[in-house]
């Protein structure tokens, strides 16, 4: 399979190229992604390193990668949940200060963008998030890269 929309993550960005089809047992193709923790690690630390704000559905998959709650995030951030669930429905503008602060935590628990300093991060966290493809190499499960730089 040449690229694969990769949705299952919760993201409609997401794009794997190189992944190897398979066959079941009645001999249809089938694609399985292998090293899946791999590959969510991978999105998180290509999200956490974009020069620009995250979308709602990216706030929300970095929620969940980190295993965190909205109540979690929200006493994190000094906001209730329900603020949490507009950003990450896309009611309301992802709060720059809030943002950072879920960048830095997401680089903590989940070495997502370890080498990318604060002042750089602080500067990616605006209030519009722009939508652009995170475009993954898949032709080495074990090892998943950014198929171009994001």
């Amino acid at each position: 399979m040449e690229k694969y929309r990769y949705i299952e993550c919760g993201l409609d960005n997401v794009v794997i190229e190189g992944l190897r089809t398979g066959t079941d047992a009645d001999g249809d193709e089938v694609l399985t992604i292998p090293n899946v923790r791999g590959l969510h690690r991978l999105l998180a630390a290509m999200i956490v390193q974009r020069a620009h704000g995250i979308s709602a559905k990216e706030l929300r998959f970095l929620r969940t990668e980190m295993a965190m709650t909205r109540a979690g995030l929200a006493a994190l951030v000094k906001k209730d949940h329900q603020t949490i669930g507009r950003w990450e429905r896309g009611e309301t503008p992802i709060e720059p200060n809030a943002e950072f602060v879920v960048r830095m935590i997401a680089r903590e628990r989940l070495k997502a963008g370890d080498d990318i300093g604060a002042e750089q991060l602080a500067g990616w966290c605006v209030p519009a998030a722009v939508e652009s493809p995170i475009e993954v190499d898949g032709r080495d499960p074990r090892h998943y890269r950014p198929a171009r730089a994001a």
